[in-house]
């Protein structure tokens, strides 16, 4: 029987915009679950890798391994091996892949890590399988996801209110599943883990310099993005519409008390059979 494909659209896109935030994820902001499990010869598969930021960290992890990060946007994988040739690593590569039909044979890598990406798919647990697939024996996945519908910021702003419903509206015609990180462990057992850690974590945004640059991504990414020609050309929101919802990030950008928490779940899954 065949495998599954790819059948989701990517919401966000490529726009520098979306860039500014990817750009900015490590190892230690995004996957800190993970880095306790590293050890340095270890094969790892960085699925869903962008620009390459956090790929580079793993491949530093693992000096006397090997880090493979791919993704289904070709485009991206040129950044993502500047990243690492800027860096000077010589223990990484990149490649195009469609999470659903990994092009690997079975128990090819020790670590499968994957940030931020099942929430875009569309079978994560279709995903998880070629995952666990590829990994070894007592190997380990390791995925992390946002939950927007657990996102919460100060002060009240019914703009950002409307744009957590327009985002998730977006999001889900789009084939994917915003509020992923509450579903992770669900998945995983669906999937075929019996072993899964369910944890979560933050990102939090508070200070000027992080209020100013956070709502400003959000405010540049609703009018200028993919997302943006996906919400228009899908009807889900008029180019007026969303140049209200940018304003009100700037607006709550200017807040001196201003907060916003991204929630996510996180899951290390071990493969039977060690």
């Amino acid at each position: 029987m065949a495998r599954t494909q790819e059948t989701a659209v990517y919401t966000h896109g490529h726009h520098e915009s979306v860039l500014r935030s990817h750009t900015w994820r490590t190892a230690a902001n995004s996957a800190a679950y993970l880095l306790g499990s590293l050890t340095p010869a270890q094969r790892v598969l960085d699925v869903g890798c962008g620009p390459g930021t956090i790929t580079a960290d793993l491949a530093a992890l693992v000096p006397e391994g090997r880090v493979t990060g791919v993704d289904h946007a070709p485009d991206i994988l040129d950044q993502a091996r500047a990243t690492a040739a800027g860096r000077g690593l010589d223990n990484v590569d990149f490649g195009v892949a469609d999470v659903h039909a990994l092009d690997f044979p079975d128990g090819a890598f020790d670590v499968v890590h994957a940030h931020q990406v099942l929430q875009h798919v569309g079978d994560p647990v279709q995903a998880l399988r070629e995952m666990r697939r590829v990994t070894r024996p007592g190997g380990i996945v390791a995925v992390r996801d946002s939950d927007y519908a657990a996102m919460t910021w100060f002060p009240a702003s019914a703009g950002l209110d409307g744009w957590l419903e327009l985002y998730r509206r977006v999001a889900r015609a789009n084939g994917g599943e915003p509020d992923a990180g509450r579903r992770l462990k669900s998945w995983a057992l669906e999937a075929g883990f019996t072993d899964v850690a369910a944890t979560s974590s933050t990102w939090t945004f508070s200070t000027a310099e992080e209020r100013a640059w956070w709502s400003g991504l959000w405010a540049d990414r609703t009018v200028a993005s993919a997302y943006a020609a996906r919400a228009t050309e899908g009807g889900h929101a008029t180019e007026a519409e969303l140049r209200a919802v940018s304003e009100a990030w700037r607006e709550w950008g200017r807040h001196e008390d201003g907060w916003f928490a991204v929630l996510h779940g996180e899951v290390l899954c071990v493969k039977d059979g060690a």
